[in-house]
């Protein structure tokens, strides 16, 4: 639009569509009630998601190939340990179906970098938008910034006057804990 540019391609509406989740935590729980309020079915996988934890929320729980397989946008909701690092590889990207979008606002290192650029640039999947990478901040010369279909924000997600308030909030509490002899939101 900057640019001058207008409408050249048919979009695609969310009705009807599968929203695939990789890990249904708080988070991933959260996008599956935005999903389903948008008409979308809605699955998910982890390595320890029960079928009666996903109904608790209205998600059907998958194989983990199901979910690239079957999965119109996927979403990932992970923590990066080192169980998680990588796991969305080039095998992965490989079942996703050419239309499919792969949502990432987790932790870059989730996915498999040179597997998604190559997987992008194929244009094997639809495309992939992205709040966090491996390397941060994305370097200016980075072929995500090049490529055009990628969606890049620059990990803005925890970003929030309100989050940053429970931070300062938190903090503050710590301290006086702390002081106090009463720590609290400790580490064991």
């Amino acid at each position: 639009m900057r640019d001058g540019g207008w409408q050249h391609t048919v979009g695609t509406g969310p009705h009807g569509k599968t929203l695939g989740l990789l890990g249904l935590g708080n988070l991933g729980s959260s996008v599956a009630r935005i999903g389903q309020a948008f008409g979308m079915g809605t699955i998910a996988w982890s390595r320890h998601l029960t079928p009666e934890r996903a109904a608790e929320h209205g998600v059907t729980a998958v194989t983990k190939q199901e979910l690239f397989a079957t999965a119109d946008v996927l979403s990932v909701h992970l923590v990066l340990t080192d169980r998680t690092r990588r796991l969305v590889g080039s095998t992965e990207l490989a079942a996703m179906k050419p239309s499919a979008i792969l949502v990432n606002t987790s932790r870059g290192p989730i996915v498999d970098q040179d597997a998604l650029l190559d997987t992008l640039r194929r244009k094997a999947i639809r495309c992939a938008a992205l709040d966090v990478c491996d390397v941060e901040p994305l370097p200016a010369d980075h072929p995500f910034r090049t490529l055009p279909n990628t969606v890049l924000t620059p990990h803005i997600g925890y970003v929030t006057r309100e989050l940053y308030e429970v931070f300062y909030r938190d903090a503050v509490e710590d301290i006086a804990a702390f002081q106090a002899g009463r720590p609290i939101r400790t580490l064991t």
